[in-house]
């Protein structure tokens, strides 16, 4: 008998009160690393009608002016009209700043670090920015190895924004939400069972006015103009038993910060895998790449994906854990989920053998201070919005697959495969 069952994964769009907040954050970071890639950040934003709060604790020798980053991400996201309750040049913004601990500087700062190569010692006596564990995840269920029913709801929200920003939808407002239920038969997606979209919109649409009747329009607007084009390529589509719902209260008029307030680091199971597999805790967005929360994690997903795709598991998570001011991490553990190809303890030794992860180590591997300048001065303000991994319309270095070969080799020259 096969075991059948539903899983649903959520995503927000840039417009979300609580991403206004992650990409400002972001912003932030990519703006003081792009002229000083040793800062250290740790900032934090909230959001509400008419009001940004910008805090947390930065050391950096960068001068930039937060408020007017604030005010250009918010309008680049679409919060230019005063009449949403929340306006890119008419908000308030608030300024409340500390420098970071000194109690948490010195088991991370070595003046050693400000070099951009370290030796082996070296990286050995540079610490985590703070205690905590981390995960990382990847499957073979979509060509990005991400898990199907996040990929689909990031799919649907960023084309959402695309409806919206090229005027296809101009009633279509920036605050939105997506949800994807993949039927599931014996851990494999075979079908559609529902789509969600909840997006906010204009009272009328032209000579539309009628609540009903302009939440019909919106329905079938959004299932051609949206819906559609995510499907285009994708083997698995909706047939005529997925549920199709948009905006299940009736309408969605008022939204945005206005609706709702946002906190940085609120979706951080949207930034991830929709909930199919565990996560730390820890936000990434607003934090520089001393914090493990957020290089760490990334880190993990390296690994977790090169081990798919070189084919040694279908599905793989990765566990790290750290203790502040130590390099190396306390602990390391890979799930396969029963589909790993080769022997548990083996697989760990390759992992070891073939990553790097202290975190001086990843910082190096995936230049993580740099990329920032290296970029035009965006580039995690980029990931803050629609996932932080399996985007293949940006160049990650986490989303590399470079090592799957040299595991492959260490892996099939020394033991034979376990049967599976």
């Amino acid at each position: 008998m096969s075991n059948r069952y539903l899983f649903s994964s959520e995503s927000v769009t840039e417009g979300h009160p609580d991403k206004i907040c992650d990409q400002i954050s972001d912003t932030i970071v990519d703006a003081l690393l792009s002229e000083d890639n040793h800062s250290r950040i740790a900032a934090e934003v909230v959001v509400n009608t008419g009001l940004v709060l910008i805090t947390g604790e930065i050391t950096s020798k960068a001068h930039v002016n937060f408020a007017e980053l604030a005010r250009k991400k918010i309008a680049e996201i679409g919060y230019t009209d005063a009449k949403n309750g929340f306006c890119a040049n008419s908000c308030s913004i608030l300024l409340a700043i500390d420098e970071q601990s000194p109690d948490i500087s010195q088991g991370v700062t070595q003046a050693k670090e400000q070099r951009d190569k370290l030796s082996e010692d070296e990286l050995d006596k540079i610490g985590a920015g703070d205690q905590g564990l981390m995960f990382g995840y990847a499957c073979n269920e979509t060509p990005e190895l991400m898990p199907l029913p996040i990929s689909l709801a990031h799919r649907i929200s960023r084309q959402l924004a695309i409806a919206r920003k090229t005027g296809e939808l101009p009633y279509l407002r920036p605050d939105g939400k997506t949800q994807v239920t993949i039927i599931y038969e014996d851990g494999k997606p075979v079908g559609i069972d529902t789509i969600l979209i909840s997006t906010q919109h204009t009272e009328t649409i032209g000579e539309i006015t009628a609540g009903e009747a302009v939440q019909a329009k919106i329905k079938a607007d959004l299932w051609e103009v949206v819906v559609g084009p995510v499907f285009a390529d994708i083997e698995l589509k909706p047939d005529d038993q997925t549920r199709f719902l948009v905006n299940p209260t009736g309408k969605f008029v008022i939204g945005g910060p206005q609706g709702d307030s946002g906190l940085t680091g609120r979706k951080i199971i949207v930034d991830t895998y929709g909930g199919y597999s565990r996560h730390g805790g820890g936000a990434f967005s607003g934090k520089d790449p001393t914090k493990v929360d957020r290089s760490a994690s990334y880190a993990c997903r390296y690994v977790a994906k090169n081990i798919v795709a070189a084919g040694l598991a279908e599905k793989c998570e990765v566990q790290v854990s750290y203790a502040i001011g130590v390099a190396r991490p306390v602990s390391i553990m890979i799930e396969t989920f029963g589909t790993s190809k080769i022997d548990s303890e083996k697989l760990l030794e390759v992992v070891q053998q073939n990553f790097d992860l202290r975190p001086a180590g990843i910082i190096q591997t995936f230049n993580l201070r740099d990329l920032p300048k290296q970029r035009n001065g965006r580039f995690y303000q980029d990931v803050a919005a629609y996932g932080h991994f399996g985007r293949n319309d940006l160049d990650l270095p986490w989303e590399k697959t470079d090592k799957a070969a040299a595991l492959r080799e260490a892996v099939f020259t020394s033991v034979s495969p376990v049967t599976v």
